[in-house]
């Protein structure tokens, strides 16, 4: 029988409210009740394995393999003649991506394809909230059904290894735990409604120079604990549908024929029983790759008829290089997918809806909690616009659209409200809005982009300055009681395809606000971005500073919301944001980007577990995001000092707002072994949770770590083992700022 998805809901964290005035207790809400889920994903369905058998025995050769490859560029072949229908997907990490034409990569130029543009993963991960992860999802699966896909080319989980990489703003994190938490829900929201993820780019695809044969060179242990978990999570935990094999080789074996991390690891060990669907161009032979675990090739520049998997898969066959039974295997894998999400076999397959109001609340929603504020001299922010007659709005930011742009996957939309229409949205009448473009955004001439071309040059831009434009954002803020600038960076400069070259502001930005500041002190700096960048100067000089993303439809306005105080920022950084280049991991150890060949010489020490263990200060830690009002977290304990491995240790705690604004505070705990036999980080993150407090109260929290968190990856034994003796379980808000801290033995 076949099963629906089902999201079980266990109070994993248990939540009371206790009145800091009377210690009286009052009713939670449900949504307090849910802030923390078991999500348990459907796995791919074997109901129809007899009608599939007989299908495939009807088939020609020919019909076989058009199933096996794309035959336009989003879609495989059907087999009309015996029901068989294309299996249709789409890019998606932003939104569902326009439609294009079935032979080449220009618009197909439709008026139905516009759709909701999502905040990017750098935004959803910000806001550290696995709800939104689930309301992500399942919003953007509505939407892939709307527009009649099977597949979804999402979510994009690969783990942030340096700053300056080109796809940093779609990846979620540094860090491997936060990375799973965020991934599980995703998967299982999207695929709810009769669509397959594909989770990409399965795996160690780390950068973009050279993405197309780069050799990346990984320990075992540190492969297991960093690179792989979220990948693990989504087949066991969230049963993904599919994945998609990377460009990079891995250990020799490009990653769409790589045997070891297709069927050892990902078949035989974590009993995935999806499809797995190459990124477009990343095959390189025809029975090798279907031998190693390949199921089906995408891809530019070639006719379709030359894909490996099309005709030199033919001739393979005909000369007895791989048998039909072989490529039967893949056609059945392929047809369980098909049955499972109802693309065949079911009439009540769910129809979808898109470019809703409800979706663009969504979006609102992921972009309201993702934005983090970084710096608040003086209480500049929440502007109360009560207070002024006139804000100057600097930067071409203030009207850069994000939806499209870049080498990649964009969103056609009918809406992105951009920061400088949030605040015209927001602002009161009697509040006059005084802009300046302050900055041109210039970039130095290149050769055009051709997709299927993956080794390409950096984005180089033009730095200097329009000295009359300048003068006109000086005059501009001069002359305004505040000032509030929009820099940073977009989605033609942070690109697939192509790696940033150091952590420079470009387009001479950080001159614009060096002066800028020296003629109005109240002046805000908001960047937009997904990497970190170098704002060292900036963090110095500036009383403000606020980070958001290219964050989706609704982002001016959730920005708009934040800076005057309608939301108070509850974002906090996925990543860590150096002092300078050379104090990230892959950059200190001079193993980036590598040439032919790529060594990870940092091993386990990736993001903030290099930064900490080392004793090297960055300029924004792992975790950290300031709030409007204040937190305190005390009174922690475990419910006993000694445990098991198959127990799960309760960390209970309470969490007090101290300030006069309710707001949400993040609780992150972090665990350190002391004396261990093996390498360790000085500390790991293995739990969080989000907590709405309003002013005035606290609320008492109950954190579970299951023992097995403990693990680490065994080489020897390949097994997870838990190391018995003392553990530190710390508590804080930041990986850099622990409020408290208890000890515990495992047996």
């Amino acid at each position: 029988m076949r099963l629906k998805h089902t999201i079980l809901a266990t109070i994993a964290v248990s939540i009371i409210n206790i009145s800091c005035k009377d210690s009286t207790k009052r009713e939670i809400s449900m949504d307090e009740k849910v802030l923390s889920k078991t999500y348990q994903g459907e796995s791919i369905t074997h109901d129809f394995d007899a009608e599939i058998d007989a299908l495939i025995s009807q088939m020609t050769l020919e019909e076989k393999t058009g199933m096996l490859h794309g035959t336009s560029m989003f879609s495989t072949a059907g087999v009309e003649r015996l029901g068989v229908p294309e299996l249709k997907m789409a890019d998606g990490p932003l939104g569902v991506r326009e439609e294009i034409s079935r032979d080449s990569w220009a618009p197909a130029g439709l008026d139905n394809d516009f759709a909701t543009y999502y905040p990017a993963g750098g935004g959803l991960s910000a806001t550290w909230n696995t709800e939104l992860a689930y309301t992500f999802g399942f919003s953007v699966g509505e939407e892939t059904r709307a527009r009649d896909k099977d597949v979804l080319l999402s979510p994009a989980i690969n783990i942030i290894r340096t700053p300056l990489g080109g796809r940093t703003y779609e990846y979620f994190t540094e860090d491997p735990f936060l990375n799973k938490k965020l991934t599980v829900p995703f998967v299982v929201g999207m695929q709810e409604n009769d669509v397959a993820v594909c989770v990409k780019h399965y795996a160690t695809n780390n950068q973009e120079t050279n993405r197309d044969f780069v050799n990346v060179q990984i320990d075992e242990r540190t492969l297991r604990e960093i690179y792989l978990p979220a990948f693990k999570d989504a087949v066991v935990e969230a049963k993904a549908y599919s994945m998609m094999g990377a460009y990079n080789k891995f250990r020799g074996e490009y990653l769409c024929e790589n045997g070891y991390m297709l069927n050892d690891v990902l078949r035989d060990e974590w009993g995935f029983e999806g499809i797995v669907i190459s990124d477009w161009n990343a095959v390189h032979t025809s029975v090798n790759s279907l031998r190693s675990g390949l199921d089906i090739e995408m891809g530019t520049p070639k006719p379709f008829n030359e894909f490996y998997l099309a005709d030199p898969l033919i001739d393979s066959i005909k000369v007895g290089k791989i048998s039909e039974d072989e490529i039967d295997i893949h056609l059945k894998r392929i047809m369980q997918l098909m049955y499972t999400v109802k693309r065949m076999g079911a009439n009540d397959r769910k129809k979808g809806i898109i470019n809703t109001e409800a979706h663009f609340k969504d979006a609102y929603d992921i972009a309201s909690e993702s934005i983090v504020l970084l710096k608040n001299s003086n209480e500049l922010l929440p502007i109360d616009a009560s207070r002024i007659k006139s804000v100057a709005v600097i930067g071409n930011n203030a009207k850069k659209k994000n939806a499209l742009g870049g080498f990649g996957a964009g969103v056609k939309t009918k809406r992105e409200v951009t920061p400088l229409e949030g605040l015209q949205n927001r602002l009161p009448e009697s509040v006059t809005i005084n802009y300046a473009e302050g900055y041109q955004e210039r970039y130095a001439p290149k050769k055009e982009s051709v997709f299927g071309d993956v080794t390409q040059e950096r984005v180089d831009t033009i730095d200097e300055l329009d000295p009359k434009m300048l003068q006109d954002a000086i005059d501009t803020a001069k002359y305004s009681d505040i000032t509030i600038i929009f820099a940073g960076s977009n989605r033609d400069f942070e690109t697939e395809a192509s790696d940033r070259a150091d952590l420079e502001l470009p387009f001479g930005q950080v001159e614009l606000i060096k002066e800028v500041l020296k003629v109005n002190p109240n002046t805000i700096v908001v960047m937009i971005g997904g990497a970190p960048f170098d704002l060292g100067a900036i963090k110095e000089k500036s009383k403000a500073l606020v980070w958001s993303w290219f964050n989706g439809s609704e982002g001016g306005n959730a920005l708009a919301d934040v800076l005057l105080g309608d939301v108070n920022p509850s974002g906090k950084l996925p990543w860590t944001m150096p002092k300078a280049l050379n104090d990230s991991p892959a950059h200190a150890t001079n193993s980036f980007p590598g040439d032919k060949s790529v060594t990870y010489e940092e091993g386990l020490l990736v993001g903030y577990r290099w930064f900490d263990t080392k004793n090297v200060e960055p300029l924004y830690p792992f975790g950290y995001g300031l709030s409007y009002t204040s937190f305190s977290i005390k009174n922690t304990k475990t419910d006993k000092n000694e445990y098991s491995n198959d127990d799960t240790i309760l960390i209970s705690l309470e969490v007090e707002n101290t300030g006069e604004m309710d707001g949400k505070e993040i609780v992150q705990l972090y665990v350190s072994k002391s004396n261990s036999e093996v390498e360790r980080a000085e500390k790991e993150l293995k739990g969080f949770i989000k907590v709405m407090v309003t002013s005035g109260e606290s609320k008492k929290v109950t954190l579970e770590l299951p023992v097995k968190e403990l693990a680490y990856y065994d080489v020897s034994q390949k097994a997870w083992t838990v190391e018995p003796g003392s553990y530190s379980l710390r508590i804080g808000n930041s990986s850099r700022n622990i409020t408290s801290e208890v000890t515990i033995n495992v047996k």
